[in-house]
């Protein structure tokens, strides 16, 4: 009953979505906005995640995909059970570490003012402000958190990027001396730009595997960073944008770490500004629940992932974004692996590829296994927990992306 009572809900979920309207790409003043870098804010509770930011500044580090000659910053507090205020903000290209260059700051405004005050469950643009943002560059936003009370906080878990803490409001100062490295965004989920010629955007939604864990931290070594670094060498495709909306622990049809692929598919992929692609790398997690099942909501069936899958493109569709599977990659040797789940994987994985659900296949399934034992990574994919990508491995996902899928 439970289950029946969990696609029930599913099902209500897809066709709410149906109804938001579409958002190509947003106009402010007459400018058009994309999405340049983003990332899918998270609840951070418990142990270590949970951190005392009042009376702090924040710099925190982002990969950009496209450039441009304006930028906006959006600002969350989606989490927050208080109203959030950020004051003293500021952008700027990152000269590494916690350093700016300093000729490139430029202080943020919201509505003219220095500071705001973003409500619980609510995200906020600042102004837009000029900047000669060159493609795949690194951007440092500052704020100040003032002291106030805070009891949820809203964050990216998994940066994959040193991010940076000090004391008081040092938002504009060139470095931040003996700042204390964070491994998390906080409070900062979109970098957009504007004037791109026929730019848009493509999403790629998926868990820690989109997230890029075990790659090199500080590297931008994702498989979605290769894939824009590649479009940006390919002068047809250098205006196409790649936004990373992976979350570590994410499932397709359960909450568990982080809200599910179906819960969180309006906010991170049909409202987000230009997105004319979405990619779908979501599963992995929800059948690693056979190893250690919990409840029985956990003993999902291969028709079960590939409802929910058939959910997201429909909602996808409905809002004029293209949809492209991507098959979900080995995992034999994992902690999470079980022979049942392995027949679930397998399942999966031939429906992504002759469904015609999707409007392209990736098939990061073939591109990473091991052709003497494809239940597992290849050595040279393998991170070493046979559950993730390494660097190689992922550099293989990107590398084994058909550009073509983007110039349909």
């Amino acid at each position: 009953m439970r289950i029946c009572r969990h696609i029930l809900l599913t099902l209500l979920i897809v066709v709410a979505l149906a109804l938001v309207p579409s958002c190509p790409a947003q106009t402010d003043g007459g400018q058009r906005w994309i999405g340049t870098w983003s990332t899918s804010p998270m609840l951070a509770e418990g142990g270590f995640r949970v951190r005392a930011l009042s009376g702090m500044t924040l710099r925190e580090i982002v990969h950009v995909s496209v450039g441009g000659k304006d930028i906006r910053v959006r600002f969350t507090n989606e989490f927050g059970t208080d109203p959030l205020t950020i004051s003293d903000a500021h952008v700027a290209i990152s000269d590494g570490g916690s350093a700016i260059r300093a000729a490139s700051d430029h202080a943020l405004t919201f509505g003219g003012a220095n500071s705001v005050r973003i409500p619980p469950g609510a995200a906020l643009y600042a102004d837009p402000v000029s900047l000669d943002l060159a493609p795949l560059s690194d951007l440092a936003v500052s704020f100040y958190l003032p002291n106030q009370i805070m009891r949820a906080e809203t964050f990216h878990d998994f940066a994959d990027q040193d991010n940076f803490a000090a004391s008081g409001d040092v938002s504009g100062s060139a470095d931040l001396q003996q700042a204390t490295a964070l491994p998390s965004w906080y409070f900062l989920d979109g970098i957009e730009v504007s004037g791109i010629e026929g730019g848009h955007a493509i999403v790629a939604l998926g868990d820690s595997i989109t997230d890029g864990a075990h790659s090199t931290r500080n590297a931008n070594r994702r498989w979605p960073d290769v894939l824009a670094a590649r479009l940006q060498a390919d002068g047809k495709l250098k205006n196409v944008s790649v936004l990373n909306e992976g979350i570590g622990g994410n499932r397709v049809l359960n909450e568990g770490y982080g809200p599910s692929a179906l819960s969180r598919l309006d906010r991170d992929v049909l409202s987000q500004d230009g997105v004319a692609y979405l990619i779908v790398l979501e599963g992995i997690n929800d059948i690693g629940r056979f190893a250690r099942l919990q409840g029985p909501e956990d003993e999902i069936t291969a028709q079960q992932m590939e409802l929910g899958l058939s959910q997201i493109a429909n909602a996808a569709h409905q809002h004029g974004i293209k949809v492209i599977g991507a098959t979900l990659t080995p995992y034999a040797g994992a902690g999470y692996f079980s022979d049942k789940g392995e027949q679930v994987r397998k399942e999966v994985n031939d429906w992504i590829r002759t469904s015609r659900t999707f409007d392209g296949v990736i098939d990061f399934d073939k591109i990473t296994s091991d052709p003497q034992n494809p239940a597992r990574f290849s050595p040279q994919c393998d991170s070493g927990d046979h559950l993730h990508p390494g660097d190689e491995g992922y550099k293989a996902m990107g590398n084994g992306i058909d550009l073509k899928l983007f110039a349909q």
